[in-house]
């Protein structure tokens, strides 16, 4: 079963643009469905997983392109980045848009090279797991995330908190949300194992796949937090250094994202922290261990998770619309917070999220410090569990779950 994705225009926009499209995301997102899906039946499909055809991409490149002649669909390219100044060489002689499709789920050695052989000549996109809007099968493309246009939309129905949790505890991967009957935990046993030996192993040198494993676990109990990495590298009994480049390994491949902080030169009091947060939900819940949607709930993570699902969603929204998502933070040294700062030409769109159903204004308090930044600030919302969207004051709105 195929469910669309809100992508598919823009990476028929880019393709018509670039010679070449990068879609990058962690494993099992959908990428090789979403542009096989969108293949025309003259593009050829090939993927580096394939032991034999991967020793002839390394070996022998140019045979390769030879072999597999464009139009083409390479999956998995950062196993053979070598492919990459051939590819340039063959885009620059027949000048031709969407050439090549590739796909990638590790950014770090991939980006380098990509950076070095296809400057100008590569439209990069990256893909999360499937929104709700997606998986409600919505036809209207969904716009990017501002507060105050979204408090004026009706909600997507209504969603119940067991039946929300449930869907924050599965996750988004589309191998395991399109399968009812799929074990939960066997898939991201499986997903975990599979991580730790292709592209730990393999791309990332790290020796040590049991300390890597209790990294991940250490990082998914402090989703939605300030990053504190000499905390992370003593519970995970590693070094600080290490703990440093396993955090960019998270990030480098869609693991996890850092939320940056708001700060300029108007007020030196805010800090400068980033927060961290999975992009993956189901993968958070699982290495935590919280083995049912009640008890993820009822547990210690239950305000966090679902601030990190919440942000996953806004992401998604900018993200699968092929734009960069202009978010940040406030935090100053008096602990005032705002959760999520859109700044978007010139004007701070803030947002606040909050795990009940009975919203009040004191939940959007520190939306008043904002003006020290001295920027316009728009009206806000506060995302929570209530059914319809209602104001909290003269710029402030409530925004429900079931609107994202």
């Amino acid at each position: 079963m195929y469910i669309a994705r809100q992508l598919e225009g823009f990476i028929d926009t880019a393709s018509k643009q670039f010679p070449v499209l990068l879609l990058t995301g962690a494993r099992q997102v959908g990428k090789t469905t979403l542009l096989k899906h969108l293949s025309r039946e003259d593009r050829t499909y090939v993927t580096l997983d394939d032991p034999l055809v991967l020793e002839l991409a390394r070996q022998e490149p140019q045979l390769f392109l030879q072999r597999f002649s464009p139009p083409l669909l390479i999956d998995e390219i950062q196993y053979a980045p070598n492919l990459l100044p051939l590819i340039k060489m063959a885009v620059d002689a027949a000048q031709t848009p969407g050439m090549f499709w590739l796909t990638g789920s590790q950014q770090f050695h991939l980006m380098q090279g990509v950076s070095e052989s296809l400057a100008g000549r590569v439209g990069i996109v990256q893909l999360l797991g499937f929104s709700r809007h997606e998986l409600l099968e919505r036809q209207a493309k969904r716009p990017p995330f501002l507060p105050g246009a979204v408090a004026q939309t009706r909600p997507d129905g209504s969603v119940s908190l067991l039946e929300l949790y449930r869907h924050i505890w599965r996750g988004s991967y589309p191998g395991l949300v399109l399968s009812e009957g799929k074990d939960r935990d066997l898939f991201y046993g499986s997903y975990v194992q599979t991580y730790l030996q292709r592209d730990v192993r393999e791309l990332a040198r790290v020796g040590d796949e049991m300390a890597f494993l209790r990294f991940m676990r250490v990082a998914a109990a402090r989703t939605a937090q300030l990053l504190n990495l000499s905390e992370m590298a003593r519970d995970a009994d590693v070094s600080p250094n290490t703990a440093k480049s396993w955090l960019s390994i998270l990030q480098a491949s869609g693991i996890v994202y850092m939320l940056e902080p708001y700060h300029t030169n108007v007020t030196k009091r805010l800090i400068k922290t980033p927060k961290l947060y999975f992009l993956d939900t189901g993968l958070a819940a699982y290495l935590t261990e919280w083995t049912t949607p009640e008890t993820l709930e009822a547990g210690a993570m239950s305000g966090p998770i679902l601030e990190t699902w919440i942000l996953v969603e806004l992401l998604k929204s900018y993200w699968h619309n092929g734009q960069r998502a202009p978010f940040y933070f406030y935090r100053d040294k008096d602990k005032k917070e705002v959760d999520l700062l859109i700044v978007r030409d010139g004007k701070i769109h803030p947002v606040e999220f909050k795990k009940t159903a009975s919203p009040s204004k004191k939940d959007i308090r520190n939306f008043a410090v904002l003006e020290r930044l001295g920027m316009p600030v728009e009206p806000g919302g506060l995302i929570c569990l209530v059914d319809q969207s209602l104001p909290l004051g003269r710029d402030a709105h409530t925004i429900p779950v079931a609107a994202l």
